[in-house]
C-alpha cells in the first residue's frame, strides 16, 4: 500500500517507473524490464498500471512465441477481471496460433538447436586451446561477435581484450573491453554498445540518471566487482538489478549470485559511467 511506503521510498518508485517506462517503449518485448515496472506500479498501489503492464508482458511472451507463458499471465489478469475483453480477445489469439503451430509445426527449431550444440562444442574447443575452460568471463561469445562477424580483426581483439588475473585482488576497475577497442580508436563505443545490445537482448540503461542502491552495492565482494566492472544498483522484487558492460560474462554472474538470493539481471551501461559509480563506491 502507499500509505507503508516513505517519501524517498515513494520517490524511487517513481524515478524507477519513469526509466523502465523508457526502455520497454524501445524494447517492449523486454519482459523483464517489464516485470520491475510491474512491480513498482503494484507497489504504488496504481492497479490500473499494473494490468496494462501485465498486458504488455503478455503480448511480449506472444511475440517471442513463449504462448504458455503469455496464457499464464493473461489467465492472472483474468482471475481478477473476468470480463476483460482485451484478455478475452487475446487469449482467443493465442490458442488460434497454438492450434496453427501444431498444424504446421517449425521447421527452424532442430537447426537451431543443432546449431547451438555446434556452437557449445566449438566454444569447449577454444576454450581449452586458450586456457580459459574454468572461467567463462564471456571471451568465447565476445570473439564471435566481434571477430567471427567481421566487425573487427583477431589481432585487434586480442590487443583490447583483457585477460583477468585471479590470484591476487584486483588494485583498479577492470576496463572493459568494448572501452578499450573505443580508447584504441578500433570501434565507436556507441556501435559497440549498440551491437551488445542487439545480440544478448540485453537493455541499456543510463546509469547516471539512475538513483542507485550504495549501500545494496556494498553488500557484493569489491573484488568481483572491480575484477569483471559489473556493479548492483538496485533491488526490485526478488531480482537484484546488475550494471555491466559484458552481459556474457558468466563467472561474474556465478559471482554476484553467490553473494544473494536474488535472480540476477543484466543491464548494459555506459563503461565511463559504470567505472565512475564503481570507483565512488568501493573507494
Amino acid at each position: 500500500m502507499v500509505s507503508t511506503l516513505s517519501p524517498g521510498e515513494e520517490a524511487q518508485l517513481t524515478q524507477t517507473i519513469e526509466m523502465f517506462e523508457v526502455i520497454t517503449q524501445s524494447q517492449p518485448n523486454d519482459y523483464q524490464s517489464l516485470e520491475i515496472l510491474k512491480e513498482a506500479y503494484s507497489k504504488l498501489n496504481r492497479e490500473q498500471d499494473v494490468i496494462n503492464t501485465s498486458k504488455r508482458i503478455a503480448q511480449a511472451y506472444v511475440q517471442m512465441g513463449q504462448l504458455s507463458s503469455a496464457i499464464l499471465e493473461y489467465e492472472t489478469i483474468s482471475q481478477r477481471f473476468p470480463d476483460d475483453p482485451d484478455v478475452q480477445a487475446a487469449l482467443k489469439q493465442i490458442e488460434s496460433q497454438a492450434n496453427n503451430f501444431s498444424d504446421h509445426p517449425t521447421l527452424n527449431e532442430p537447426a537451431a538447436i543443432t546449431k547451438s550444440a555446434r556452437e557449445a562444442a566449438k566454444d569447449k574447443k577454444v576454450a581449452a586451446k586458450t586456457g580459459t575452460a574454468e572461467v567463462d568471463d564471456g571471451r568465447d561469445t565476445m570473439f564471435r561477435i566481434f571477430v567471427d562477424s567481421k566487425i573487427i580483426t583477431s589481432g585487434d581483439f586480442d590487443l583490447c581484450w583483457t585477460k583477468p588475473d585471479l590470484s591476487t585482488p584486483p588494485e583498479a576497475v577492470t576496463d572493459p573491453f568494448v572501452q578499450v577497442l573505443s580508447d584504441k580508436a578500433i570501434l565507436p563505443l556507441e556501435k559497440s554498445l549498440k551491437i551488445l545490445t542487439d545480440k544478448s537482448r540485453t537493455a541499456f540503461l543510463p546509469l547516471d540518471r539512475y538513483e542507485m542502491d550504495i549501500e545494496l552495492a556494498r553488500r557484493f565482494p569489491a573484488d568481483t566487482c572491480r575484477r569483471w566492472c559489473v556493479l548492483p544498483f538496485d533491488r526490485m522484487s526478488k531480482s537484484i538489478l546488475v550494471a555491466t558492460a559484458n552481459p556474457f560474462n558468466q563467472q561474474a554472474a556465478k559471482e554476484l549470485a553467490a553473494a544473494t538470493n536474488n535472480h540476477v539481471l543484466w543491464y548494459v551501461v555506459s563503461p565511463a559511467e559504470l567505472a565512475k559509480h564503481l570507483r565512488k563506491v568501493f573507494r
